[in-house]
C-alpha cells in the first residue's frame, strides 16, 4: 500500500476581512432594523473578521464553484502537479451551487482541467473531510497516484435579509439568527499524492476516522421542518410549492442549538476511543486543529479532555477561527494551510486534526506527521514588473500607434502567462524535472516548423519588397538550429533523442504552427512581423530569465538549458533586424493594423500552446 501526503495547500477568502460591525452592511438588516442578539452571539463566538462573497446590495460576487476553484488553483500552483496529470477531485460543501448536478462537477468545469474522476459529498463541516478520506483511500490502495481534495462554503447567501423579508418575517427564530452571525464564506483545498515533497514540508496522513451517531442524536443542523410531537421530518419539495415552503422557513437553515453540548461530548468520546484503541497518544500530539464554531466551546472541550486523563496544552492548540471565520467544510482546510505555511512545523511534528459536526452529530480525526524539513522550502523567484520589450521606430503617427497596441497586447499577453501552471511552478520554485522535460517536448514540435513558415513568407514577398524579403530570410537562418540546440539539452537531461524527435504536438502547437503556416501562404504577407514581435519577445523578455530560474532550481547544467539561454541574448539581435523591418517606408496604417491582429492572435495561440502541455 502507498503512503499518502498532502503536499501543498491554498485557500481562497473572497473579497475583503468583514469586521463585526460591517456584518449587517453585507446581510442586510431585516425591515432595517438591526439584530437584538446579534452582539451576544459574537461575544460568545469570539469571531472578528471574516469574508462574505457578498457585496453590499447582497448580490453574489462569487459562486461556490468559483470559490473552491480559486482555492484549488492555489493549492495545485504549490504543488508541481501539472493539470493534465491530475487524477481524482473531491469536493465537500454544505451546500453546491445547484440541486443538480453534484457540486464536484460544477468545481471541475470551473477549473477547466482534464477529464479526471470525481467524489462529491455534501454535508455539513464533516464533507471537506469525507472528500480527504476518499482520495486518501484510493491513494493508499494504489487506484490513484494523486488527487485534489476541496472544501468550500458560501453560507452568507442563505442569510440574506431579503430572503427573510420575503418571507415576511419581522424577526427571525433563534435557531435560524444564531447561524446568521456564526457562518461565513470561503474555500481551501490540498494536493494528495503518493511521494513527498522533494522540497520543504509535506504532511504524511497516518489514518483518518469519521463515525456518524445520527442512530443516537436527532437532527441539530438542518434545512427543512421538523415535527415537534413525532419528530417527522418534511423538506421542502414536501410542500405542495415552492412558495409555501419559504413561507414555512423550510428553506431556512437552522440550528438546535440545546443539542450543541451532545457534539462536544460525542467528538471528546470519539477521542477517547481512539487513545483505546491504539491509534494515538495524547503526549505524542504537538498541535491539535479543532474546528469549533465557537470560542464558547473551546473551554468545555478543554476541560472534558482533562478529566479523562488526555489533556493537551493550551500552546498546541491552532485555530484561526477569529481571523478566517467559521467556514464550515473548508474550516479545516484553511487552518492547514495557515499552519503548514506558518515556520511553525518541523520535522515529525504530530498534528491532530479534530471536524466535529452538528448535523446530525458526525466526528471525525484525521492525524498528520510533518516530513521534510522547512529548511529546504522551494525557492520562490520573484516575478518582475511586466513590461513590453522596447521597440526602437521612426518618429511618425503610424508607427507610434503601433508601438502602442504591441505594447499593450504584450502587457495582456505577459499578464497572462503567469497564469499558466508551468509558469507559476517555475516562479514557485516548484517546477520538477519531468515537467521541464514535457516543456523542452512540446516546445520542440513547435519550434521546428519555426524555420519553415518564415521560409514560406518569405517565399511569398515580392521582390520590390526585397528589404522585407531579406528581413525574413535572415530571421530564417537564425530559427533553423533552435530545435537541435533543444534537442541537445533534452538529450543532456538523459532522455534519447528518438523521444524528442518522434514526439506529437500539443493541441495549442497544432493550432499556432496552422495560424502560421495559413498566414504565410499569403501574398505578401508581411503582417507576420506582429508574430515575429511576440515571438521574439518571449526570447529577448522571457526565455533567458526562465532558463536562468529553471538552471537555478534544478541545479542543472548550462547545456541542459542552454536553449532558453541562449534566446535571452541571441534574441535582442533578432529584434534589432524587427525593428528595422517595422521602420520600412511602405509601412501605412492598414498594414499597422494587420501587424496588430496579427501579434494579438500569436499571443493568444502561444498561451495556449504553454497552457496546454501534454495535452495531444
Amino acid at each position: 500500500m502507498n503512503e499518502v501526503y498532502i503536499n501543498s495547500l491554498g485557500c481562497f477568502l473572497p473579497n475583503k476581512a468583514i469586521s463585526n460591525d460591517e456584518m449587517e452592511d453585507y446581510l442586510g438588516r431585516i425591515n432595517g432594523k438591526s439584530s437584538r442578539v446579534k452582539s451576544k452571539i459574537l461575544e460568545q463566538n469570539g469571531i472578528e473578521n471574516r469574508y462574505y462573497a457578498l457585496n453590499k446590495k447582497q448580490e453574489s460576487t462569487h459562486s461556490n464553484a468559483e470559490l473552491a476553484a480559486e482555492a484549488s488553483r492555489n493549492a495545485l500552483k504549490k504543488s508541481g502537479i501539472m493539470p493534465q496529470d491530475l487524477e481524482m477531485i473531491a469536493v465537500g460543501t454544505t451546500q453546491g451551487d445547484l440541486p443538480v448536478p453534484g457540486f464536484a462537477s460544477l468545481v471541475h468545469a470551473e477549473l477547466g482541467i482534464p477529464e479526471c474522476e470525481l467524489a462529491n459529498f455534501q454535508s455539513v463541516c464533516a464533507s471537506g473531510m469525507m472528500a480527504v478520506k476518499s482520495a486518501f483511500t484510493q491513494i493508499k490502495a494504489k487506484e490513484k497516484n494523486n488527487a485534489l481534495c476541496v472544501g468550500s462554503e458560501f453560507a452568507s447567501r442563505l442569510f440574506k435579509a431579503s430572503r427573510f423579508e420575503g418571507q415576511g418575517n419581522t424577526s427571525l427564530p433563534f435557531d435560524t439568527e444564531f447561524l446568521r452571525w456564526m457562518l461565513s464564506d470561503g474555500a481551501g483545498a490540498m494536493v494528495l499524492a503518493n511521494k513527498p515533497n522533494l522540497k520543504g514540508l509535506s504532511l504524511k496522513i497516518e489514518w483518518i476516522d469519521i463515525k456518524s451517531h445520527a442512530n443516537e442524536h436527532p437532527l441539530c443542523m438542518y434545512v427543512g421542518d421538523v415535527a415537534k410531537n413525532n419528530g417527522s421530518i418534511k423538506g421542502w419539495l414536501d410542500y405542495p410549492d415552492y412558495e409555501t415552503a419559504s413561507a414555512q422557513g423550510a428553506i431556512n437553515l437552522k440550528q438546535n442549538t440545546r443539542l450543541l453540548d451532545r457534539v462536544i461530548a460525542v467528538g471528546v468520546s470519539h477521542y477517547f476511543s481512539l487513545i483505546d484503541e491504539g491509534k494515538m497518544s495524547t503526549k505524542d500530539i504537538d498541535w491539535l486543529c479543532c474546528h469549533y464554531s465557537s470560542q464558547y466551546f473551546k473551554q468545555p472541550i478543554k476541560e472534558l479532555l482533562e478529566k479523562g486523563g488526555a489533556h493537551i496544552p493550551g500552546e498546541k492548540w491552532f485555530s484561526n477561527l477569529t481571523t478566517k471565520g467559521n467556514t464550515g467544510a473548508a474550516s479545516i482546510f484553511i487552518m492547514l494551510e495557515d499552519l503548514m505555511y506558518s515556520g511553525k512545523l518541523k520535522e515529525n511534528d504530530t498534528i491532530l486534526c479534530m471536524v466535529p459536526e452538528s448535523g446530525q452529530f458526525i466526528t471525525s480525526f484525521m492525524k498528520l506527521k510533518v516530513v521534510g524539513s522547512d529548511q529546504e522550502e522551494p525557492h520562490k523567484y520573484p516575478i518582475r514588473k511586466v513590461e513590453a520589450p522596447e521597440l526602437v521606430v521612426d518618429s511618425n503617427p503610424t508607427s507610434e500607434w503601433l508601438v502602442r497596441q504591441l505594447t499593450q497586447i504584450w502587457i495582456d499577453f505577459e499578464n497572462k502567462l503567469l497564469e499558466i501552471p508551468i509558469v507559476q511552478q517555475i516562479h514557485q520554485g516548484t517546477l520538477s524535472l519531468e515537467n521541464y522535460k514535457l516543456l523542452l517536448m512540446d516546445l520542440r514540435q513547435q519550434v521546428i516548423d519555426g524555420s519553415q513558415w518564415i521560409s514560406r513568407a518569405a517565399s511569398n514577398i515580392d521582390i520590390e519588397l526585397f528589404e522585407l524579403r531579406s528581413a525574413f530570410i535572415r530571421h530564417t537562418a537564425t530559427e533553423h538550429k533552435d530545435y537541435q540546440l533543444l534537442e541537445k539539452n533534452f538529450v543532456a537531461l538523459g532522455e534519447p533523442l528518438e523521444k524528442i524527435q518522434s514526439g506529437e504536438k500539443n493541441v495549442g502547437s497544432v493550432a499556432l504552427s496552422s495560424y502560421m503556416f495559413q498566414m504565410a501562404s499569403k501574398p505578401n504577407p508581411i503582417n507576420l512581423l506582429g508574430a515575429m514581435f511576440i515571438i521574439e519577445g518571449i526570447g529577448k523578455r522571457l526565455a533567458g530569465y526562465w532558463g536562468n530560474l529553471i538552471q537555478d532550481q534544478l541545479q542543472l547544467e548550462d547545456d541542459q538549458v542552454s536553449f532558453l539561454t541562449y534566446h535571452g541574448v541571441a534574441d535582442e539581435n533578432h529584434f534589432h533586424r524587427l525593428e528595422e523591418a517595422l521602420n520600412h517606408p511602405l509601412m501605412n496604417m492598414d498594414l499597422a493594423e494587420q501587424i496588430a491582429k496579427t501579434a494579438k492572435t500569436t499571443a493568444l495561440l502561444y498561451h495556449l500552446q504553454l497552457k496546454e502541455l501534454g495535452n495531444y
